[in-house]
């Protein structure tokens, strides 16, 4: 049986102040795939699947249509994506694949120059649980971090990947240097594991991949306000003195479609109307947040040990 935390923090969960006051911390995340998606005329085994629909491309043969739907996300969606953030001063965390991004330079270039932070999210989009080998798993790390580093000029400190980490991922990121991993979807608050990282946990259901599932989302409104919704349950909850963090997830090829975009403006405006009761933050700024506030505590409870 393998091991599992199905505890965590219990009924006393740590009091975190966030830095502009509030207890509620909100990242907007932005999925920047195309192109690393799996695709036979990339010389891939099969082509994804996972699109506006079922592809009826048989296995083996190359998806053209599949390929043009990721296509739409970074000729179209991201420049609507980056004008929304810009206007509503909104600071995101783009998951970056390593494929995508050698691909299309520029454009993570773009993502960076508009003050946004470059996370890694596997070379391709795909879960690092699928590695049976841990040395092709170092190798694609490696690549993907380069890649992005070479095209942004930032390193990222911040991993996330499709699914689920491999049994070796978090040690792998440790060495390489990064703050963080996000391959948690099992709490409100951040928390430290054992390889040195701080876990900052995702959220599957504020996650506008719900309009490709058949009890997800439909209209833009729809995800509006579930998101609603849920920053105000965790907003009721700060007033008793309970601290939080809550991801928004968007994708390029997804919300930045003509009929899903009003969920991104209406999200990212909403959130702005919240400012002093939030902070919105991105991902990095909150493991480090989290890590000083951390180390802080402890300090204070050895000076009472001592005292």
């Amino acid at each position: 049986m393998s091991e599992r935390d199905l505890i965590g923090y219990g009924a006393t969960p740590p009091e975190i102040v966030w830095p502009n006051g509030s207890r509620v911390a909100v990242s907007v995340v932005v999925n920047f795939e195309e192109g690393a998606e799996c695709q036979v005329g990339d010389g891939d085994r099969t082509s994804e699947r996972v699109g506006e629909i079922v592809s009826v491309v048989p296995d083996g043969l190359r998806d053209q249509g599949q390929e043009q739907l990721f296509a739409y996300g970074s000729r179209v969606g991201l420049w609507r994506f980056l004008s929304a953030l810009e206007k509503t001063e909104t600071p995101a965390t783009f998951y970056m694949c390593g494929r995508a991004v050698a691909r299309s330079p520029d454009l993570a270039r773009a993502i960076v120059d508009a003050g946004h932070e470059a996370a890694c999210h596997g070379w391709l989009w795909q879960p690092h649980a699928s590695y049976t080998c841990p040395e092709e798993e170092r190798g694609d790390l490696h690549r993907a971090t380069e890649a992005i580093e070479a095209a942004t000029g930032q390193r990222p400190s911040g991993f996330f990947c499709r699914g689920s980490e491999s049994p070796w991922t978090r040690s792998m990121l440790a060495e390489a240097g990064y703050l963080y991993t996000s391959n948690a979807f099992d709490d409100d608050l951040p928390y430290h594991d054992p390889s040195g990282l701080t876990v900052v946990p995702y959220n599957l259901d504020t996650n506008d991949m719900k309009f490709f599932h058949p009890n997800g989302f439909v209209r833009a409104a729809e995800m509006v306000d579930y998101v609603t919704d849920a920053v105000e349950q965790l907003l009721r909850e700060a007033e008793g003195g309970r601290s939080a963090t809550l991801s928004i997830g968007f994708h390029l090829r997804i919300c930045g479609r003509p009929a899903r975009f009003p969920a991104v403006t209406g999200i990212l405006e909403y959130l702005a109307s919240l400012d002093g009761q939030i902070w919105r933050a991105q991902r990095h700024q909150i493991a480090r947040h989290f890590a000083a506030s951390s180390r802080a505590a402890q300090h204070q409870t050895q000076q009472g040990a001592v005292t």
